[in-house]
Formats: structure tokens, C-alpha cells, sequence
């Protein structure tokens, strides 16, 4: 019986990820992925795997701050929750000299570990893959690597972009050999999503 695989995808370190990994260049569209291609990407390269559910840790732009980002936000999750995928939210932070500060998330990375942990200690998956190179996960990684359950091969396994030059970046967790997913130019080919979601109707 395949393995239920779950996909934790933290959405704007992979879209800032892709984009200074592959140089993308000024149009801001370029970086976006389609969460379930990219879901069904990282586990169908398991042949004893499958897909039991992808879920996207994402901020959320104030709507009376960023009305035009707020809307476009709200299109993007609404197409993805259309698709099947459990959408997290977590309201932006804007400090006090913005907008020339700019406005940065806020408990993305602990909703992200919580779910991480509790769902491994719940039996909600079989294996997980978490794409994001943030080190504030690397503790509900390592509790999760660490399940006597996992044992000789760990419950959990990382993605990353892949770039030509050897500076590409993946969480890793001391003492623990985690498979990692590399994605290189191509796969980011496969999964980009170029829609102008602030063009997009509802």
C-alpha cells in the first residue's frame, strides 16, 4: 500500500527561493508555483508513495494597507483551495516606517512547525516532505526525524531549488541523514504558475 505522503510547503520562502535561485528576473509572477504539480513533482519520484494531502503556510497583506495585495492574495489561495490544498494564513507585520519598511510574516513558521509535529505525532501522514529553507524549522524537523516510529528511515524528507553554482541551501538537522529533493531549472519549469493574480477575476 502506498505510503500517505503529506507536503508542507512554505510558500514565500519557495517563491523568494526560486526567484534569487534561478535569477528570475523584475517581473514579480515569475517564482510562483502551482502547489499540487509541485506536491505531485516531489512524490511521484516514490514509487511507493502518494499524495494525501499538500499544505501551504502563506502572510496575508492587511486589506485596508494593501487592498490591491489582499485581493490578489485572496484569488491565488481561493485557485488552490479550489484544487484540494489546505490553505494557513497568518496576517503580515507592518512596522512602524512602513511602507518604506516593508511588511514581513508573522507565525508562518511556528503554524508550519505546530502542524508539522502534531500531525507526525497524530499519525495524520506516513511521510512528510517539507519544502523551505527556514532554520526556525529545524526543530519541529528534528522531533519528527526523531519518532521512534521513523525508525531506520525518518517519517520526513526536505526539498530545495537546486542552482548550478554549489551555494544552493536545504534544511538539514544534525546527526540525521535527510533525503532531500533537489529541484533544479527544469522542475521549476514543470510547476511555475506565470497568472497575474492581480489581474484575475474573481
Amino acid at each position: 500500500m502506498p505510503l500517505q505522503t503529506a507536503v508542507f510547503l512554505d510558500y514565500q520562502n519557495i517563491y523568494s527561493g526560486a526567484r534569487e535561485t534561478f535569477d528570475l528576473g523584475d517581473d514579480r509572477r515569475h517564482g510562483q508555483i502551482d502547489p499540487v504539480r509541485l506536491a505531485h513533482l516531489l512524490v511521484g519520484r516514490s514509487r511507493d508513495r502518494k499524495v494525501s494531502e499538500i499544505r501551504i503556510y502563506r502572510g496575508l497583506p492587511d486589506a485596508l494597507k494593501q487592498p490591491k495585495g489582499y485581493r490578489a492574495n485572496r484569488r491565488q489561495v481561493a485557485r488552490w483551495e479550489q484544487a484540494g490544498c489546505t490553505v494557513i494564513l497568518r496576517g503580515l507585520r507592518y512596522p512602524s516606517g512602513w511602507p518604506a519598511a516593508r511588511a514581513v510574516e508573522q507565525g508562518v513558521d511556528v503554524a508550519l512547525a505546530v502542524d508539522f509535529v502534531m500531525m507526525a505525532f497524530g499519525k495524520a501522514y506516513d511521510r512528510a516532505i517539507l519544502m523551505s529553507t527556514d532554520t526556525n524549522l529545524r526543530p519541529a524537523l528534528a522531533a519528527v526525524a526523531s519518532l521512534p516510529a521513523s525508525h531506520p528511515v525518518p517519517m520526513c524528507d526536505v526539498a530545495a531549488w537546486s542552482a548550478v553554482h554549489p551555494s544552493s541551501q536545504r534544511l538539514s538537522i544534525p546527526g540525521r541523514r535527510l533525503w532531500c529533493h533537489w529541484l533544479d531549472r527544469q522542475d521549476y519549469e514543470q510547476v511555475k504558475d506565470l497568472t497575474d493574480y492581480t489581474r484575475l477575476r474573481p
